[in-house]
Parts: C-alpha cells; structure tokens; sequence
C-alpha cells in the first residue's frame, strides 16, 4: 500500500513572527527557498519572516509573501525526505503555494504573482480605509451561528459580504469598518458564541475588492498556467480543477467570490475515501494550525486527522 500526503496550505492571518527559523536553520534547502525568494522580487525575507512584528506582518503586501515563502520552504525540507502532495488544496492566499504544489505555475512565477497580488490588495485595502475616515476594512468570524444565518446577517448590512464558508460553526464575514461593528453586533444577538475580527488587511472575498481583481487580471495576462499535474482544488467553485485556464480564470474571481472551503474539504474527502489501494495523510504545511482544526470539525475529520507542519520537531516525525 502507497503513502499519499494531501497539502493544505494556510491564507493570511496565519502569519507569526518568526515563522520556520528553525526549519531554515534545520534544512539548507528550506533556508534556499527563502534566499530565491529574496532574489526574485528584492525583498530581505529573513528580515521580514523573523523580525517584523505583527502589525507589519499584518499588511497584504507583507503578510502574503510571507506566508508564501514560509509554506514553500516548508514544502522544500518535506520533499528532502521524500514527502510530496498528492493532491492540494489552499484556503485563500493559500491556494497560490497550491498552485506551485499541483505544478501549474513555476517557483519564481508564484512568487512574482503572489508579491503583486499583495501589493494590490494593500493599495486597494488603504483606499477603502481612506474612504471611510481612515478606518481599516476586514473581516470578522462568526462562532456558533450556521452558515445560512451569517449569509443572512450580512444581506442585511450595507458593506458586508459572507466571505469564507470555513465550517458548520464557523463563517467570516467581509466589509468595512462600520459593516462589520454592525454585523458582529447582529451576530452576537442572533446567539453567536464569538465574532472575532482577524488580523487581515482588508474585506477579501468580497465585491469591495472589485478593483483589486481587474488590476490582478491585468498581471496575470502575461502569466501562463499549466494544467494541474495532481488533484487541486478551487475556492471559487469549491470543486476540484480541471485545467490551467479555469484555475487563472478562478484566480482573478478568488478576490471577489467566497472561499468554499467546506465543498473543498468534502470532496478530497470523498477522493481519499475511495482510493482504498492507498494510505493518505493530510498535512497542513505553513505557519499555524487553523486548517488543521477546520479539518478536524468535520465528519471525515473524525477518522483521518490532519497535522500541521511548521517545525523542525513536526517535520521530522514524519
């Protein structure tokens, strides 16, 4: 019976100061990683992964890059011990580090794509706050109300979206400054257990990133996506991945449309359940834990846990 690994790779708010030092430290070639990268958009990452604080780290065009770098060297030191996606799936920004993992764009293409898309949403993320007296837009997560109630709670809210689709107990919303205050407030009354804004720069996922998305999709023109070479998966239809073209496609409309990130879940699920010649693993290689617990709120989840992977000590007891 073969081993297979499934990849889940973590989006923005996962960033933490000091993230995989150990592992750069551990691994030559995770510290390469984070040196290429450096030399692809002129950035001194080591600065920035181990010591920007957490409001720096907090920004798109820092944050982003980041976690990016830090999933990818992660990725580097599992493949030296012969550790490799069998399929991959990334929850938001996450799904750029996928795109690497499924072989659809090339390691210095990901980086310059995932570096400019950074940059745009922050520009994007500072308008929307200057348009609203200087208050930063984000996004809030709802604890304790069904999907369907958040989806409601927002329709009725000027400027707030349900964005994330992260469980059965869990939904973010997006919006402005005073959207969210009014939204988190309508969820609390409506019997939330908890509404916690997150460490985000702005209401991704959402039709206020409208501009962000036509500048992106200008970038991209110039960008070529290959075919998934192993299972991958979409935020956008919430569906595995057919080809290069409705992946770029879905990359532009990521920056707007809600990440399905339960559909997701379900149907690796269902993939892993019905390869009974083989035994899988899923993994979450980036900083943080939080796929790991979406993972483990699910039916499936009962039965096939999931493990982060951001240190040397989780690393090597593979």
């Amino acid at each position: 019976m073969a081993k297979k690994y499934a990849f889940l790779f973590p989006g923005q708010g996962a960033q933490a100061p000091g993230m995989v030092k150990d592992v750069a430290e551990a691994f030559p070639s995770a510290r390469k990683v984070i040196d290429d990268v450096s030399s692809i958009i002129n950035v001194d990452m080591p600065k920035l992964l181990w010591e920007a604080d957490a409001v720096e780290l907090s920004r798109s065009d820092n944050s982003q890059i980041a976690i990016t770098t830090a999933s990818l060297a992660i990725m580097a030191a599992l493949k030296d011990k012969g550790i490799e996606p069998s399929a991959a799936m990334g929850f938001s920004l996450g799904e750029f580090p996928a795109l690497y993992a499924a072989g659809v764009l090339s390691f210095e293409d990901v980086i310059k794509v995932v570096r400019e898309r950074g940059l745009i949403m922050q520009k994007v993320c500072e308008e929307i706050a200057a348009q609203n007296e200087g208050h930063a837009p984000g996004m809030s997560a709802i604890l304790g109300l069904s999907p369907e109630k958040v989806k409601e709670i927002a329709s009725g809210i000027k400027d707030a979206y349900a964005a994330n689709m992260n469980s059965e107990k869990q939904t973010v919303i997006s919006g402005t400054f005073d959207a969210l205050t009014a939204a988190e407030k309508a969820a609390t009354d409506a019997g939330a257990r908890r509404a916690i804004r997150l460490k985000v720069a702005g209401p991704f996922h959402s039709p206020l990133m409208q501009k962000a998305a036509v500048e992106f999709e200008k970038f991209l023109s110039g960008v070529s996506f290959a075919d998934p070479k192993i299972p991958l998966f979409s935020n956008v239809t919430g569906k595995q991945a057919a080809s290069g073209d409705e992946v770029k496609s879905s990359a532009v409309l990521h920056l707007t449309h809600s990440v399905l990130w339960t559909d997701e879940e379900a149907v690796l699920a269902d993939i892993i359940k019905n390869d009974s010649g083989n035994e899988w693993s899923v993994l979450e290689p980036g900083p943080g834990k939080v796929l790991t617990g979406l993972w483990g709120q699910t039916a499936f989840g009962a039965t096939l846990a999931a493990h982060p992977v951001n240190t040397v000590d989780s690393i090597n007891s593979l």
